[in-house]
């Protein structure tokens, strides 16, 4: 590293490489410098902190003369000396920064394709839950604090949301911390360590065979749009939003399948059409008109959003009471009834396999999972007539 006495008139003689950085330390201050690139001229200050090398960047030299660089440089070495680290503490002050509501962005500028349900949670958690924290540094949400949030929202938004809320939280803060070394463990430690996550007892509920009757009549009572949507979702266990979100471009009538370029687990899903579907998304099809939607809705989605109304409906005629998740755990079981093969089952659930060494080496494609669809299809069919 070339030495040079640091003045205006000997820093506007440095050349600038052709390529890389030069360094040159300056002559009178031990610690100050100038690094010289293709474009610029910085000065700096280099020291020791704890046997460590630290250098800071103080300044462009086209913005501060030597003599006020120096004086900077000098107060810098000289906290240094005194086992200062200015890099530790420069990222102390950008971590006090990181307000809650800025980190959730910034978790959402970094994994740009997740699914918009996903978004649409986590945002639900980070700027309407959380709120109150919004404008809080990440790093002083605390232990006591998170106890105190959970059990209040357990209290005014349910046990469920105040959980999901938490998880929600909890992952924002871990993709933080891999990048930032100052911030304390995670706080939301506190509810395992105290036991504090509220209990939740996951649905088993189905349309069982007897009800499916009374819910099929109710079901062809409604308008077409909501009664093919109720089906679709039956008779291929599609997710809620799955279904809501189904474009025109992912169907192939002439191929008989479908696909969901984006799911849950991030992973595209091809699935056969049966023949019942088939005759219903062909008649849609011919009604459609220029919308890209299957179900064309006038909200800003341009899509359905929310079949609660009509599901409600359907329910209150038929006697039946349903979510769009209970649809899918119907066509889980019946599927299940059959005897269809594990993996085929897994593969038409768009479930990964990925911890199971066997499954990874199998590969499941459309035209092998035309038989159990149409098994399936064949099944809820004769189970939608009433018996005797």
């Amino acid at each position: 590293m070339p030495s040079l006495r640091l003045t205006r008139r000997a820093v506007d003689e440095v050349p600038f490489p052709k390529n890389g950085q030069v360094f040159y330390r300056d002559t009178m201050l031990s610690g100050f410098g100038l690094r010289v690139g293709a474009k610029s001229k910085v000065f700096f200050a280099e020291g020791q902190v704890n046997r460590r090398t630290r250098r800071v960047t103080i300044g462009r030299a086209d913005v501060f003369a030597p003599e006020i660089a120096r004086k900077k440089a000098l107060v810098i070495l000289g906290d240094m000396a005194d086992g200062v680290d200015p890099t530790a503490e420069k990222r102390k002050e950008a971590v006090k920064r990181m307000t809650v509501e800025k980190v959730f962005n910034t978790f959402f500028e970094a994994r740009p394709h997740l699914a918009d349900a996903t978004v649409e949670n986590y945002s639900r958690t980070g700027f309407i839950y959380l709120r109150s924290w919004a404008k809080k540094p990440i790093n002083e949400i605390t232990r006591q604090m998170v106890l105190k949030k959970h059990q209040e929202m357990s209290r005014n938004n349910g046990k469920i949301t105040a959980n999901d809320s938490f998880r929600h939280f909890r992952a924002v803060y871990n993709f933080i911390a891999a990048t930032e070394e100052n911030l304390p463990p995670n706080p939301v430690s506190i509810l395992s360590q105290a036991r504090a996550w509220n209990k939740e007892r996951r649905r088993q509920t189905v349309i069982e065979a007897k009800q499916l009757p009374a819910w099929w009549a109710a079901v062809m009572q409604e308008p077409e749009y909501a009664r093919d949507f109720l089906l679709l979702a039956l008779f291929t266990g599609m997710r809620r939003n799955e279904v809501a979100s189904l474009r025109w471009e992912n169907i192939d009538l002439d191929e008989r399948k479908l696909q969901l370029p984006t799911t849950k687990n991030g992973d595209p899903l091809i699935l056969p059409v049966s023949d019942y579907l088939f005759a219903l998304l062909r008649e849609r099809k011919q009604n459609a008109g220029s919308s890209p939607w299957v179900f064309p809705g006038n909200g800003p989605a341009g899509h359905i959003v929310e079949p609660k109304k009509f599901s409600q409906r359907v329910a209150a005629a038929s006697g039946v009471t349903f979510t769009l998740h209970d649809l899918r755990r119907t066509y889980i079981t019946i599927a299940e009834s059959l005897d269809i093969p594990h993996y085929a089952l897994k593969r038409l659930l768009n479930h990964r396999s990925s911890a199971d060494v066997t499954g990874g080496y199998i590969i499941i494609n459309v035209d092998r999972l035309r038989g159990p669809v149409e098994l399936i299809s064949e099944r809820i069919l004769e189970m939608k007539v009433p018996k005797d």
